[in-house]
């Protein structure tokens, strides 16, 4: 049996009372002992749920994704110079799915950099209270090994196969050094803060000096939630005290919460500052807190060990790896348990850091750069054939990459559902809009919505209406856009539209075909001056005297200092649907390389392009997170790196 060290917590609150700490512990079936496997506890014990599995027979389950784990280790002794670079694995099953009866909200596990590490802060003072744009970092630098962290993970889960049932956050991380005390928060933010490795600063916080506060009636019911601080110090052979805090405007504490009680502590970025965390204790008595830090050889996972020396170690070093739970819902701090919303999320980021000292404002150390958790995709629905003539047979539409765990629903003002009107897909046998929301589960309020429209033309008419030509031109903040139609006298009207993100289009002006038949020529000038963007393309709805209605396809302008024919990417910041705009000297083959903000590959895919400007589709950025990328285009003559902001 594996040796492990018993914590013991001392959680002062405001009447400097204490609450207990007991033994390894499993909560919400997941093991909190200090050790990483599943289906064991203490000694193999088939049935609860850990970070990794290490082939122990049982119905336990484990929570991080380890695809490619062997790869990545044997990586490490044929390039050693790999074991420097940090990675996230998130969780092996979609968000909100329910394993062995529990609702695993979302995890990740995530390794920092080694050796000279790039994401720590600057030595000097940099400190918990303080807004992010005030935090500095250096380029690289080395810290002590103490504060060094190595690995950390997290995960959210409730205790149950429902809403109402206890939500658990648990957490764990490992450091270098195992002597000394040592002290880590691990901070959850209501925004999408995040640190560009670039400029070496962070971005995305929250509104109130950095941060987003807490929001109470005059009653001290909870109405909108904020960043939450869970701070730890471990002394030399134990965890020895615990805060759990809230950042608030300090005129909060003069009410008294309905959900939890003051702790008696409140810092901010200096004193009297007007924002700052606030400490808080839970209503009832109890621990809401349990933690334990490792025996001596506990294995380390599939991904092994590297320390900040990049030596690999095959176990952990007793008391290196450090393991907690906290209940969230005991602690007043479940989004579902004040009222707001049980499906609502505690936190949208997660920032890992260590200190220098017991005290919460002492200077801040290493780091792990924010990473994102329930960031689920909105839904999207397609059919493969959107328009029908003559006669309409039964339709499917279906939602794309749907999640087993989440609930759909279909919706229409204007056609006809055939049978059934949730799940993945449905039937239709009516022209019209089809709309689909996704849920997290069946009672929670709709997290997004997508629509499929299906035209139909009942006897088949085909609008002979001919495009020639349609070019355009920019040339002092004016666009010159010209067509020439053949069969004009088939036209009602021709709408010219623009769009800045070539999915969204306004019409800019409407021609009537008049009386002219034959080959027709039109043109239209537009002022650019109030368009903010840099490049900006148009296409034409024409449309037929009989109501049939056929679209061009589109050109595209580049405007101002980009008009130098350097490849452009737009929009950015997007929601995840992404263009490329290259103009090429010749026929020739591109490549498109895509990469997250610390390097690591995303995707690379080859185009065809033809002579003068070319406009592709970058698919593979609808499905990524929201974070910042880097997208290289490679030429036969050139090659560009721009970087783009994905934000959903």
């Amino acid at each position: 049996m594996k040796n492990l060290y018993l914590l013991f917590i001392s959680f002062y609150v405001f009447n400097f009372t204490n609450a207990q700490i007991t033994s390894p512990v499993i909560r919400a079936n997941f093991g909190v002992e200090a050790d990483l496997a599943c289906n064991y506890y203490g000694a193999p014990q088939p049935g609860n749920d850990d970070w990794f599995s290490n082939g122990n027979l049982g119905t336990g389950s484990f929570v991080i994704d380890t695809t490619g784990a062997a790869a990545l280790v044997a990586g490490y002794t044929t390039n050693p110079a790999s074991r420097m670079f940090p990675f996230s694995r998130f969780m092996r099953v979609a968000p909100y799915t329910t394993v062995n009866n529990r609702i695993w909200l979302d995890a990740i596990f995530h390794r920092d950099y080694h050796g000279t590490d790039s994401t720590v802060f600057a030595s000097g003072s940099n400190k918990n209270g303080m807004s992010p744009i005030n935090w500095s970092a250096p380029v690289a630098q080395n810290i002590p090994d103490k504060n060094d962290i190595l690995d950390a993970f997290t995960h959210i889960r409730r205790a149950g196969p429902n809403l109402t049932d206890s939500l658990w956050m648990f957490g764990a991380i490992s450091l270098d050094n195992v002597t000394g005390n040592r002290y880590f928060d691990f901070e959850l933010y209501q925004t999408d803060i995040r640190f560009n490795r670039s400029t070496l600063s962070f971005l995305g916080y929250g509104p109130d000096e950095g941060h987003t506060t807490w929001q109470f009636d005059a009653a001290g019911n909870i109405l909108k939630s904020g960043d939450i601080i869970l701070s730890a110090e471990y002394g030399s052979a134990s965890l020895t005290n615990v805060e759990a805090r809230i950042w608030i405007n300090n005129a909060s504490l003069l009410m008294t919460p309905a959900a939890f009680n003051w702790g008696g502590l409140f810092d901010g970025a200096n004193t009297g500052s007007t924002f700052g965390y606030a400490s808080i204790t839970p209503k009832t008595a109890g621990a809401f807190y349990t933690g334990l830090q490792c025996g001596n050889g506990v294995w380390p996972g599939p991904f092994s060990l590297v320390l900040q020396n990049n030596a690999i170690s095959p176990a952990y070093t007793a008391k290196q790896f450090m393991e907690f739970s906290v209940n969230l819902s005991k602690l007043g701090l479940d989004p579902g348990k004040f009222g707001i919303d049980p499906c609502g999320s505690p936190f949208r980021r997660v920032l890992i850091k260590t200190r220098a000292s017991t005290s919460f404002t002492a200077e801040l150390k290493d780091f792990i750069a924010p990473f994102s958790l329930f960031n689920y995709p909105p839904v999207d629905a397609y059919t493969y054939i959107t328009y029908y003539c003559g006669s309409m047979p039964n339709t499917t539409i279906n939602v794309a990459n749907p999640n087993p765990a989440l609930t759909y629903t279909w919706s229409t003002t204007n056609g006809t559902i055939v049978g059934p009107t949730t799940g993945t897909s449905i039937v239709v046998n009516r022209p019209g809009t089809y709309y689909v929301a996704q849920r997290m589960d069946a009672l929670c309020p709709v997290h997004s919505i997508d629509s499929v429209t299906i035209l139909f033309d009942s006897v088949c008419t085909v609008l002979n209406v001919n495009l020639l030509r349609f070019t355009g031109s920019q040339f002092n903040g004016i666009s010159n856009i010209n067509w020439d139609v053949s069969n004009n006298e088939l036209a009602a009207t021709y709408d010219l539209e623009y769009s800045v993100d070539n999915e969204h289009f306004n019409k800019l002006v409407s021609y009537s075909a008049g009386s002219d038949s034959g080959i027709v020529s039109f043109n239209y000038a537009h002022d650019l001056s109030n368009i903010n963007s840099n490049v900006i393309t148009y296409r034409l709805k024409i449309i037929g005297k009989t109501g049939q209605v056929k679209y061009s396809n589109t050109i595209l302008i580049r405007l101002g200092e980009t008009k130098m024919k350097k490849p452009e990417i737009f929009p950015n910041p997007s929601d995840g649907k992404v263009w490329a705009a290259v103009n090429s000297n010749d026929n020739s083959n591109i490549e498109i390389y895509i990469t997250d903000a610390y390097g690591r590959a995303v995707s690379k895919n080859a185009y065809q392009a033809k002579k003068g400007e070319n406009l592709f589709e970058l698919l593979e950025t609808k499905n990524l997170p929201s974070a910042i990328y880097l997208v290289k285009i490679k030429t036969a003559s050139s090659e560009t790196t721009q970087k783009i902001i994905i934000k959903k």
